[in-house]
């Protein structure tokens, strides 16, 4: 399986990020892809090479305008207007209000554009999201001119962006960009599998009223963990899009049994539904020691989970998520990949 990642996601390495009230080294760092990249050369996984340009046409057909002009230009708009520190969001909107109003000064802006104050925004930033995208587009190339699969080491990540805000460490969503990809390029119906133990709400709401994508997610019960205002199972699309968005929200302490139970009724749906290619939003923070999660699986349930996933037999392109127990987000990762090869 060709690995697909950029060094500019070094690019993007926030100093802090506000956790329980202070502030902490982020989860989300960029020691978690070197992980990654010892464990796929450890196990002699070493088609790795790095992505091709990125191609903004897909990204701009999917995101706002204005919110693309906003991650371009932040950075430089926040120092010229005298701040300090990394861009951090100090501001909402209010509920209600005039959503439509988009401010002027940069300090709006960030609160605007913003859905999760822990996310916050660097000088190198901008750069570090366009070289994962970028990734995730060079894996779904790779796959769509006749390879089975292709693993794109995104990093910032993706899942929780929407079409204009950001938040959940991520900026672009890589796995929403491949499923668009798919269908340009000849696809007729897409499936997104999201194994984050996070809810993927800028996946879903992109896809919302679809009906040429399906979205499948497992994840913690929004009432008890982030995002926590998307991801309930009654959420089954609208329109067009109605009965192509699965959730299965599981409560704290979950473990593989029934993780294993919910992953197999979406890969059953999927199928059943005609999917031509898949996208796999690759989270491994289920896993048991994950700081910021609450599901049990152990190491050995991702490689199960790999090769339930490869069973399906089709084109596939997997985009890292998240995962922060560090020490164990390789081994997890690649457990996914080798049993997905091994189906």
């Amino acid at each position: 399986m060709r690995i697909i990642y950029s060094e500019d996601h070094r690019l993007h390495f926030p100093q802090a990020e506000l956790s329980g009230g202070q502030f902490v080294t982020p989860f989300e760092r960029p020691s978690r892809v070197e992980y990654v990249l010892n464990r796929l050369r450890e196990r002699k996984l070493t088609d790795i090479c790095a992505p091709g340009p990125v191609d903004m046409a897909p990204v701009q057909a999917l995101l706002d305008p204005g919110y693309l002009s906003f991650l371009e230009t932040a950075w430089d708009d926040w120092k010229a207007a005298g701040m300090a520190g990394e861009i951090i969001a100090a501001n909402v909107p209010a509920r209600g209000m005039h959503l439509d109003r988009i401010p002027d000064n940069i300090d709006g802006k960030v609160g605007y554009y913003c859905h999760a104050s822990e996310t916050a925004i660097t000088q190198g930033t901008w750069a570090a999201a366009l070289s994962s995208v970028a990734s995730a587009q060079s894996a779904q190339r790779h796959v769509a001119a006749g390879a089975d699969s292709a693993f794109a080491l995104c990093r910032p990540p993706g899942h929780h962006a929407t079409a204009d805000q950001y938040g959940g460490y991520c900026f672009i969503n890589n796995a929403a960009v491949v499923a668009d990809m798919f269908r340009i390029s000849g696809a007729t119906r897409v499936a997104i599998l999201d194994i984050d133990f996070h809810h993927g709400n800028g996946t879903q709401a992109l896809f919302y009223d679809r009906a040429d994508v399906m979205f499948a997610s497992l994840h913690g019960a929004p009432q008890d963990a982030y995002p926590y205002y998307l991801g309930y199972a009654d959420e089954i699309g609208k329109g067009a899009g109605e009965g192509t968005n699965l959730n299965y929200p599981m409560s704290e302490g979950t473990g593989f049994g029934a993780w294993a139970q919910a992953l197999d009724d979406a890969i059953a749906k999927i199928t059943a539904w005609g999917a031509e290619a898949l996208v796999v939003s690759l989270g491994v923070d289920a896993y048991k020691d994950d700081p910021i999660s609450f599901f049990r699986l152990e190491s050995d349930d991702f490689t199960d989970a790999g090769r339930r996933i490869g069973r399906m037999k089709l084109p596939t392109v997997f985009c890292m998520e998240g995962g922060y127990a560090i020490e164990a987000v390789g081994i997890n990762t690649v457990n996914v990949i080798e049993g997905f090869k091994d189906a």
